[in-house]
């Protein structure tokens, strides 16, 4: 089983936040997930983007994949190099 840690897409139309979730790399965007461990909103100026480095760090150990997007926002947060 693959697992990634990618961006699941909540809100309205147009107006769009994402919850960072740990999930099948099979299971549909929105789908079913394992795990959530944070939360991103592109909407408000600056972007606001929440995530529990200890979940984050321990499923990327158990090697989970993060997509690019998600890696660029670890990044952000100093949780990975």
């Amino acid at each position: 089983m693959a697992v990634k840690i990618r961006l699941r897409r909540m809100g309205q139309k147009k107006a769009p936040f994402y919850r960072i979730v740990v999930a099948d790399s099979r299971s549909p965007r929105d789908g079913r997930f394992i795990e959530q461990i944070g939360h991103y909103n592109p909407m408000t100026d600056p972007a606001e983007v929440q995530i529990d480095a200890e979940k984050a760090t321990k499923w990327i150990k158990n090697g989970a994949q993060p997509t690019d997007t998600v890696r660029a926002l670890l990044k952000k947060q100093n949780i990975i190099g």
